[in-house]
């Protein structure tokens, strides 16, 4: 596997290789810079030697200007002149030096051009050429060619290369470590957050990412961070208390059973003492049953599967049609069942009616004998709205928040309530609405429970 580069390590060579092109930009800008200073001040001076000589031309003859012209030229080291007639006639020409190359460069020059560059022998010159007038018109304009080496600049430049090459060698080095430094202290926070992190487990979920102590650019995540174990620790709280109230749930009937069985076994017994010990058997395995299913069809649920199938559905058609399965039971308890409003929704049918059947078969266990069950639609904003209400015992507000839990009893105590119920209505219905894109939600107050179930518009 390929070895990564630490963040350390990348912003340190990112902070060197910065510092080395910002001081590289920035010596090659002095270097031309003074390139140009240098080159203006040889073109000045060669301005110079340019007018004497115009000037030595004009007050003199021909014959006597070459002797004038090699003592000023003797007098300025690394300076060469070349003076000739327009006729070609040669005046002048500083002694030992081959004119040759600049001849030539001269040629070359364009109409208006007089300034112009050489090399000779591996050293370069910078050169300027020029008219003159001749003292009495005597032998016509002079035609001046100058030049200047350049080994005194091109030394000091070979010097200040140099130290620049070391000087930003040095620089990127030094930002380097600074930057290492910078980048350690920098990420502190972060490998504080990571030692927080790696020191939560099933145990200690309730370590949270110091927010405040961090720089702003860490601070949304540390908040994501505190967010997810917030959720990972409510998750695990509510995992942990279903295992128990699952264990709970199972331990009783299996009790039931093998209490029951050990008795009937333990000496003989008639025909029917088998029969009854069987059907109450078979009432505990069939509540057993019921909880698996509900606890399969709710994991189902929870995973996020898609709805089986979606179609318009008219609610009041739904409510009417478990009203009449229901209607033998609220007879039997002196309870009236009452109708309301219609909407329609788009969802799965089997879906709504098991949701639905979840509340009406909720409110006929709590509602008292003679007061009633409503059950009202409507549609607002685009909305459908179902609100199952039923007249009762009051659930306290702080038990409401958790009345969609899995195996949730208000009686905390563990004793068994005398119906079919295990526990998992309100979950299924909870997570049908999740199913459905939609929300359930609860009140209670006044003597009355309402469970309202809100799908969004399709």
């Amino acid at each position: 596997m390929k070895q990564r580069l630490s963040l350390t390590l990348r912003l340190t060579i990112l902070f060197s290789l910065s510092s080395a092109v910002v001081l590289l930009g920035l010596g090659l800008l002095i270097w031309l810079a003074m390139d140009h200073h240098f080159a203006d001040e040889d073109y000045v001076v060669l301005g110079d030697n340019i007018g004497l000589i115009q000037k030595l031309a004009g007050e003199q003859p021909v014959e006597g200007l070459s002797i004038r012209l090699r003592e000023m030229v003797e007098h300025h080291p690394g300076f060469v002149a070349h003076v000739q007639t327009a006729q070609g006639q040669l005046v002048y020409a500083t002694a030992g030096f081959d004119f040759g190359t600049a001849l030539e460069a001269l040629a070359r020059l364009g109409p208006g051009e007089n300034s112009f560059i050489w090399e000779q022998k591996g050293q370069e010159y910078r050169g300027m050429r020029a008219l003159a007038s001749v003292a009495e018109g005597k032998g016509g304009p002079l035609t001046i060619m100058v030049g200047m080496d350049t080994e005194i600049h091109a030394h000091f430049m070979h010097a200040f290369r140099r130290s620049l090459a070391f000087y930003i060698a040095l620089a990127a080095i030094a930002s380097g470590l600074f930057g290492w430094w910078a980048a350690r202290r920098g990420l502190a926070p972060l490998r504080m957050m990571a030692a927080r992190a790696s020191g939560v487990n099933a145990h200690r979920l309730d370590a949270r990412m110091p927010v405040d102590a961090v720089p702003v650019e860490m601070a949304d995540l540390a908040v994501t961070l505190n967010a997810m174990l917030e959720r990972l620790q409510d998750d695990f709280r509510r995992l942990s208390e279903f295992s128990s109230d699952l264990a709970h749930e199972l331990r009783t009937p299996i009790t039931n059973l093998m209490t029951q069985t050990h008795v009937v076994l333990s000496q003989p017994r008639d025909a029917a003492k088998y029969r009854d010990v069987l059907a109450s058997n078979a009432e505990e395995l069939q509540r057993l049953g019921r909880m698996i299913s509900d606890m399969l069809y709710l994991a189902k649920m929870e995973h996020g599967i898609t709805l089986p199938s979606e179609e318009a559905i008219d609610v009041a058609d739904e409510v009417r049609a478990l009203f009449e399965f229901y209607d033998a039971l609220a007879e039997d308890k002196g309870v009236h069942l009452r109708l309301q409003g219609q909407a329609r929704i788009v969802g799965d049918r089997l879906m709504l009616r098991r949701a639905l059947s979840n509340l009406l078969s909720n409110a006929l266990r709590y509602t008292p004998t003679g007061k009633g069950i409503l059950v009202a639609a409507r549609e607002e904003s685009g909305n459908a709205i179902i609100i199952v209400e039923n007249e009762g015992e009051t659930i306290s507000p702080a038990l409401l928040p958790s009345i969609f839990d899995r195996f949730f009893r208000t009686d905390k105590s563990r004793t068994r309530v005398e119906s079919e119920s295990v526990g998992l209505g309100l979950s299924i219905t909870q997570a049908i609405m999740a199913a459905h894109g939609g929300k359930i939600a609860a009140e209670s107050s006044a003597g009355k429970t309402c469970f309202i179930l809100t799908f969004p518009a399709k």
